[in-house]
């Protein structure tokens, strides 16, 4: 709890003041960061204040119509990949304020250090600005832009890159393509990876070294840079001790369990925030994983030796599956009145993450032995009485568990049908290890996944909505406000 409350007394500077407050005042007006405290003070707010869990698993095939009489429909227009009206937490326009607040943080602090004669002394502090700066970019591009491919990605539009302090009320901004916004996000990673360090007092708060490479893992998996994932990952070894213990998290109470999942002291987080979210709440949204969906995604069925999962669901709310991943701190802002702010423990990256991109890098590598024994270990971990003599990881189990589908999995880039087998077992990891945290989205984009959404009204399906390959609706609408200040939109 010490440390919530540390990391939340910083969160709460930034969240108090939008971006348009800042916007509003000319340079003369605003505080002057000149020295290097200040400098790492603007730093913790170079990380969004709002999250994209609530958005991005709504739309993915983790979500369903859970059939809930009189429940919360703020998701509904995700679950339907419509234009996103909504304002308020855990919206579309509001993560993309978010990343935005964050860029300006992040690039008022290299502004800052470069004015101070860019000394070697706040090489920390440029480090840290040029990865949050790319990774706050490569987010909103992960969202509002079509995925990567190199074929397109010099016509696609991406999102505007900023690199420069806010000097003007409401400044023009134009779209940069996909190809534009990758190579600086690349060029930030590799400048800001010379200098990022972990010497901070709580440095998973912050973009410390193996937070920095797990998020550079991220980037070039989506790139397709396999080489340099495994080089990012090498760190993690065969068989890593600091991947998330299920036994250990199964056996907190209750009540423990979300505050278990996000804390810092977890070896496993590398990464964790705490933004204005009440992501926590959404268990009582009509689409959410709806219980008589839950033997789909982790019954013995989908488990590669017919075991259990070690993954816990908590108790149903009606019709809805819970995950106790969230824990929901509200800082009371008035006492008399009850009211406050929500703020809710994400974890940003994470060593399981990591671990199965390495094993997605040696499954492209052509290295499939180094695959089995990732897949071995992986499973070993999240299956119920594994046994190690017969429960083992093979090339023709993995071909028949995750046999071939015709035009399934469709990257930019060319797969074998064992390639396409193995992508299938590590993607279908992913999926049920971040169940709930929205990670699915990027999954779905990156392999061009089809996604089906149906509505029901009385046991029948009401409406019938298909997320095709390459649908358009998979780049998010631009923010109405963004747009209307000249932002190019998206087609449709």
């Amino acid at each position: 709890m010490k440390n919530i409350k540390i990391a939340l007394s910083l969160v709460v500077l930034f969240t108090i003041s939008s971006c348009d407050e800042f916007l509003s005042e000319v340079p003369d007006n605003r505080t002057q960061i000149n020295t290097p405290e200040k400098i790492s003070e603007l730093l913790v707010t170079a990380y969004p204040s709002r999250s994209y869990a609530v958005i991005s698993e709504t739309m993915s095939d983790n979500v369903f119509d859970s059939g809930i009489t009189d429940s919360d429909l703020s998701n509904q227009q995700s679950f339907n990949w419509e234009m996103q009206t909504q304002s308020g937490v855990d919206t579309e326009s509001a993560f993309w304020n978010a990343s935005y607040e964050a860029i300006a943080a992040a690039n008022q602090a290299l502004s800052a250090i470069d004015e101070l004669g860019n000394p070697a002394s706040l090489n920390p502090q440029k480090g840290e600005a040029l990865i949050a700066r790319a990774y706050n970019h490569f987010m909103l591009v992960s969202f509002w832009a079509n995925r990567y491919n190199p074929a397109t990605a010099g016509t696609d539009l991406g999102v505007p890159y900023v690199t420069k302090p806010e000097g003007a009320l409401l400044a023009q901004y134009k779209r940069n393509s996909v190809k534009e916004v990758f190579d600086f996000i690349e060029q930030d990673i590799n400048e800001g990876m010379k200098y990022v360090t972990s010497n901070y007092k709580e440095p998973k708060y912050h973009f410390n070294v193996e937070a920095a490479k797990a998020f550079a893992a991220r980037f070039y998996t989506v790139k397709g840079d396999w080489d340099k994932v495994l080089d990012y990952t090498k760190s993690l070894g065969d068989k890593p001790l600091t991947l998330r213990d299920y036994v250990a998290f199964n056996a907190a109470a209750s009540a423990q369990k979300p505050l278990e999942y996000s804390k810092v002291e977890q070896p496993t987080n590398l990464l964790v925030a705490y933004p204005n979210s009440v992501a926590r709440r959404s268990f009582g949204n009509r689409f959410y994983f709806a219980a008589n969906q839950e033997d789909n995604l982790l019954g013995t069925d989908t488990n590669l030796w017919g075991k259990p999962w070690l993954i816990y669901t908590s108790s149903f709310y009606e019709n809805n599956v819970i995950i106790p991943k969230f824990y929901e701190y509200f800082k009371v802002t008035n006492v008399t009145s009850g009211v406050g702010e929500p703020f809710t423990g994400v974890v940003l990256f994470s060593n399981d993450e990591l671990y199965l991109n390495r094993i997605e890098a040696f499954v492209m590598k052509n290295q499939l032995a180094q695959a089995n024994a990732g897949l071995e270990y992986l499973f070993s971990l999240r299956t119920e009485d594994y046994n190690a003599i017969t429960d083992k990881v093979t090339e023709s189990n993995i071909v028949a568990k995750y046999p071939v589908i015709a035009n399934e999995y469709t990257p930019y880039y060319n797969l074998t049908p064992v390639q396409v087998s193995y992508i299938k077992a590590i993607t279908e990891a992913r999926r049920r290890e971040f169940l709930q945290e929205g990670l699915r989205w990027f999954d779905i984009k990156r392999f061009n996944l089809v996604v089906e959404h149906n509505t029901y009204s009385n046991g029948q399906v009401e409406r019938k909505n298909i997320l095709t390959k390459d649908d358009k609706r998979r780049a998010l609408q631009i923010p109405v406000r963004a747009s209307d200040n000249g932002i190019e939109k998206n087609p449709r």
